[in-house]
């Protein structure tokens, strides 16, 4: 995808001057970014950045001290926007929603039933293969690799074929193998769909992004395409004259 073909898609996902605070501790400060329409954006930054915080302010789990997100146009912090919200967002934190003792089966099930969701067996069926759990739909999640509990926990997210996806760290704890075939599940849904995830490794950046919004200290320090982000000295290069690190990212691909 080209910036120009980028700049001319409507935004799907805005923040506005976003600030939190707990007490005296500011989690984030006058964040301001956006994401458009059919575009993977990764929300990058250091453990403890405030990715995690923000993530969980667009999806209507906590509430901005000041500021504004929207989200397809509403506001998730409004009750009756966050419920009409919930039909065409997804959202896949760090920890998944997964009930271990279940079988994705049956939690698949619990969640079409809980959604009231029409067609079951065909959302299931699509979900299902999408994802590939087909080998394990039948055993109990806790006895499922951590790579194969995140497919689970993304096949939950897409139940209801939302318009946006925010995925929370989706590739942190697994083996390589596991992180390449998440990435490569995340750039096909990237095909008809606007996904927001959030990353401290930088070879997610290059591997699945679109556009990159970088996050420091709870303050945005660089928003464009991830080649902007490398010029002419890399990613890497960059990423640690913006941050201030050395070496905090380099993990294995």
């Amino acid at each position: 995808m080209t910036e120009t073909d980028s700049a001319a898609r409507p935004v799907t996902i805005r923040a506005e001057k976003i600030s939190k605070s707990y007490g005296d501790f500011a989690a984030l400060t006058d964040v301001s970014f956006q994401v458009r329409k059919g575009t993977v954006a990764a929300f990058l930054g250091v453990n403890g950045a405030g990715k995690s915080t923000t993530m969980r302010i667009l999806t209507g789990y906590l509430a901005p001290t000041v500021g504004r997100v929207e989200v397809l146009g509403l506001d998730p912090t409004d009750h009756v926007a966050r419920i009409e919200l919930a039909r065409k967002l997804g959202y896949l934190p760090e920890s998944g929603p997964l009930y271990r003792d279940m079988t994705p089966a049956e939690s698949l099930q619990f969640f079409v039933d809980l959604r009231r969701l029409d067609d079951a067996a065909k959302r299931i069926d699509r979900v299902v293969e999408r994802c590939a759990i087909g080998s394990v739909l039948h055993k109990p999640i806790h006895k499922l690799s951590k790579g194969y509990r995140q497919r689970v926990g993304m096949a939950q997210a897409l139940l209801h074929d939302p318009e946006v996806l925010i995925l929370d760290e989706p590739t942190s704890g697994l083996d390589p193998l596991q992180i390449r075939d998440v990435r490569a599940l995340i750039r096909e849904l990237g095909k008809d769909k606007t996904i927001l995830l959030s990353t401290h490794i930088l070879q997610e950046v290059d591997a699945v992004a679109d556009t990159v919004v970088m996050v420091h200290d709870g303050r945005i320090v660089f928003t464009g395409t991830k080649d902007e982000l490398a010029g002419s000295r890399g990613i890497e290069a960059r990423f640690y004259e913006l941050t201030g690190t050395k070496g905090a990212a380099k993990e294995v691909a």
